[in-house]
């Protein structure tokens, strides 16, 4: 490492530690020229991301895109900006588990919609309305019947007591 006052390349490192979350280690440095104390960071190299849409074009993967397309339909909604932050790095993190270079939108779109339908379903609704476009008034009514039947069947498991053997 390269003193930033000196500039020479011989230093030994008096504290090593963890920092923002694990993602980082932080390393105190003294150069043995000058004998001032510097810190440095050491990152993982993430891979660039790339979203290929559904035209066939790729983009770079933006967070703050994901943050937005969340926080439209969770407006007035009973939803906090922290658990959107929540979401987005629940996705984050399974899209690096796939441990690919290309995702397709429709896989983002997907996890996006099982976080919502999970947290709260007037916010699935209005995602899966503009993301699968709907055709037709059927199609949407098709979507909140099966929503509909979900939450009854999700009730029905909740108040069912469990008999002793």
């Amino acid at each position: 490492m390269r003193c930033p006052y000196c500039h020479q390349t011989e230093d030994r490192v008096v504290d090593t530690r963890t920092s923002r979350e694990g993602r980082a280690v932080r390393r105190r440095r003294e150069c043995l020229s000058c004998g001032r104390r510097f810190t440095t960071y050491e990152y993982v190299e993430e891979r660039a991301l790339q979203v290929v849409k559904r035209d066939g074009t790729a983009e770079p993967y933006d967070r703050r895109k994901l943050l937005h397309s969340l926080r439209l339909p969770c407006a007035k909604r009973p939803i906090t900006v922290a658990e959107i932050e929540e979401m987005v790095d629940g996705i984050e993190d399974a899209l690096s588990q796939l441990g690919r270079d290309d995702i397709e939108s429709r896989v983002i779109g997907e996890m996006v919609m099982e976080r919502l339908k999970a947290r709260d379903h007037v916010a699935y609704v209005r995602f899966a309305s503009v993301y699968r476009s709907f055709q037709d008034i059927d199609e949407f009514i098709d979507e909140l019947r099966d929503l509909s039947a979900r939450r009854a069947r999700a009730a029905l498991s909740h108040n069912q007591v469990e008999l002793p053997l």
